[in-house]
């Protein structure tokens, strides 16, 4: 003890030779930790505007989930509808108003998925104006859009890059000669945007494929097959929409695939169809050792409650939210649905 407090004063004193002083200077701080580059997205289902929505205030549609849309790096709403102008039309051949697109992209939509089996429902005209409002609302909002042409989505977060294909098995109106511009379940094109996404430099591909068969809760032998070769060509994560109803998941050699989505908000009232995911797909970039990584998908139900239910108009909700809260209804037999169907659809699906 007596030598270290003669080697300090001597240190105060600046009598140590240069040499001496060197070795008893502290090193530079080093950091606890080294910190990782985060990107994560929040994928939603079918955004759709049937007749009897249009009808009701269109602000507490998404007002339950807009701070998790908000949060996340990207948020992802398939937009299943065109926006061809007046008159609105509802099902079959759907003719959106242009604020709804406004309106779910200030609760936080970034990216909207086009590639979908009503994005032509007003034929060739209304697609090109459904751009139009799109390519506005990016210049105003920043929002992007994919699914259309032959190239990925490409985003970046920090170290991060990822590419988005988005791909429907067809459309409800008008030949598939008529509008090239959609991508198309078509292996040798949709081979083509992954090729393009390798080529870019991505560092996870994700699949956003519009399949399977409308309200069945199992998926299908050719989304299947599909979902096998997707994974050959690369892609790390299958996220599906289309058929209304939440479907099983799994892992095709560790990929995870979820088949389908469900619906984020709509009007239908047919079993299974008001219960939906929302899949948050995380990405990390870990600086120290330069690896790059997807967690494990994270999937919240949603529900979405229908007029004078839960409020006056629309309403999706987190179901694990709400579980408990059954006295906040107005209608109480409809929080009496929800963990019915909840409860039926775990059991078809395996999903926890």
């Amino acid at each position: 003890m007596r030598k270290l407090i003669i080697i300090a004063f001597l240190l105060l004193l600046g009598q140590l030779p240069a040499q001496a002083q060197y070795l008893y200077k502290l090193p530079p701080p080093q950091a606890l930790y080294v910190p990782c580059d985060t990107a994560t997205f929040f994928i939603i289902g079918d955004v759709m505007m049937h007749a009897k929505q249009l009808q009701h205030d269109h602000r507490t549609f998404l007002k339950y989930i807009k701070p998790r849309m908000q949060a996340a790096d990207f948020c992802v709403a398939n937009m299943e509808f065109p926006m061809a102008g007046e008159p609105y039309t509802g099902y079959p051949a759907f003719s959106t108003p242009d604020w709804f697109a406004d309106y779910v992209a200030e609760c936080g939509a970034d990216i909207f998925l086009l590639a979908n089996n009503h994005v032509l429902d007003k034929g060739l005209k209304g697609f090109k104006r459904t751009l139009r409002v799109y390519d506005a609302l990016s210049d105003s909002l920043g929002t992007c859009y994919t699914g259309v042409g032959s190239e990925p989505l490409i985003v970046r977060r920090r170290s991060l890059t990822i590419a988005l294909v988005n791909f429907t098995y067809g459309t409800n109106i008008g030949p598939e000669t008529s509008n090239p511009d959609v991508l198309r379940m078509r292996k040798p094109e949709v081979k083509a945007a992954i090729d393009k996404a390798r080529s870019a430099g991505a560092d996870f591909i994700v699949a956003l494929p519009h399949w399977g068969n409308e309200y069945v809760l199992r998926h299908s032998d050719i989304q299947d097959s599909w979902a096998r070769w997707l994974v050959e060509q690369g892609c790390c994560a299958v996220v599906g929409s289309h058929p209304h109803v939440v479907q099983d998941t799994t892992h095709i050699k560790g990929v995870p695939v979820i088949y389908s989505t469900g619906n984020a908000v709509s009007n239908m009232s047919l079993e299974n169809t008001r219960l939906e995911l929302a899949v948050t797909l995380r990405f990390v970039y870990d600086r120290n050792t330069g690896g790059k990584l997807m967690l494990e998908p994270r999937l919240d139900f949603m529900w979405c409650t229908l007029p004078d239910r839960l409020t006056n108009s629309y309403a999706t909700i987190f179901v694990d939210e709400w579980l408990g809260r059954r006295e906040e209804w107005i209608n109480v037999s409809d929080y009496d649905n929800m963990v019915a169907t909840l409860t039926r659809v775990k059991a078809a699906t395996g999903i926890q």
